[in-house]
């Protein structure tokens, strides 16, 4: 059975100023998706899943009505941020979304087969979707996910400070916890930092850290709707608080359920969290479109 590739686009890119999504940073206009979706067909998924609000269907329908007919088989699933949700009475009004996990979670009804997650926003890398599809079809289970990890120097923005999942592994290479890091940067001596209590704090340029690249097994689905439920009464009076992946992941491998593999990457990735980063991306995947990685147009 050939994976699936779930792509998170909810997001409304209030820090870039608009739908990221679909802005057309490749040689033809191509969006970041369309290169991650090019390099996942070569891989050998068999599906791509858009996780969007029910506000951009129309856009992205739009957008993609033909692109990739022939090529791939394309679903829709919508993380809305107020809904009814089995087993809680009384869901809380919120003005922000549930997380990267209550994300994941929208696509259940989507994805009965071991599957990836990305960023919609994401530039990750050829090499990065042949290790986590052969990933997928050759060691995927209930007891055992995979997330890609990438050096953190090649990860950084030149236009502003980011927040990075600093991977810690055990000497077998599994997956120990992420520990999530907010205000990462680099200095001009190119030293890399992390901002905690308005101070910063050094970090190893070479740290293994995480892309929201994962592997699946489909049995996450089930996790995610239990622990979300807990974390939903947990947090009901705290309007801002979101139920991210490495929250679900560190939990279950806290619990012993599950060993993630983290499968490293010399790649670059590329993604625009500013406006700022949009030159750097287009002239990095003209770069590799003149190299011959991809045709272009791309479909």
């Amino acid at each position: 059975m050939k994976p699936t590739l779930l792509v998170l686009a909810a997001g409304m890119g209030s820090r870039y100023g608009g739908l990221k999504q679909l802005d057309g940073v490749g040689p033809k206009e191509e969006t970041i998706m369309e290169f991650s979706i090019y390099d996942a067909i070569k891989a050998g998924f068999g599906k791509v899943v858009f996780v969007i609000r029910k506000s951009f269907e129309k856009a992205f329908k739009e957008r993609f009505a033909t692109t990739f007919e022939g090529k791939i088989e394309i679903a829709y699933a919508f993380q809305e941020i107020n809904f009814d949700f089995p087993g809680i009475d009384d869901m809380p009004e919120r003005t922000k979304p549930w997380g990267t996990a209550h994300a994941v979670l929208a696509a259940k009804n989507h994805i009965n087969e071991p599957f990836a997650v990305i960023n919609a926003d994401d530039y990750y890398g050829v090499e990065a979707y042949q290790l986590v599809a052969d990933f997928l079809r050759d060691e995927a289970s209930p007891k055992l996910y995979s997330m890609v990890g990438y050096i953190l120097a090649n990860t950084i923005s030149d236009h502003g400070e980011v927040n990075r999942g600093v991977c810690n592994t055990d000497s077998k290479g599994h997956l120990v916890g992420m520990t999530e890091r907010s205000g990462v940067g680099r200095k001009k001596n190119g030293h890399h930092y992390y901002t905690e209590a308005d101070k910063r704090h050094g970090l190893k340029k070479d740290t293994l850290v995480s892309m929201n690249l994962f592997g699946f097994h489909h049995s996450l689905f089930d996790e995610i709707e239990r622990g979300f439920k807990e974390f939903v009464k947990a947090n009901y009076k705290n309007p801002k608080c979101e139920y991210y992946i490495p929250l679900i992941i560190n939990e279950l491998i806290n619990k012993g359920k599950i060993k993630m593999s983290v499968l490293p990457t010399k790649a670059t990735w590329y993604g625009v969290t500013y406006q700022a980063d949009r030159p750097t991306v287009v002239d990095a995947l003209q770069g590799l479109t003149d190299k011959g990685l991809y045709e272009s147009p791309l479909f």
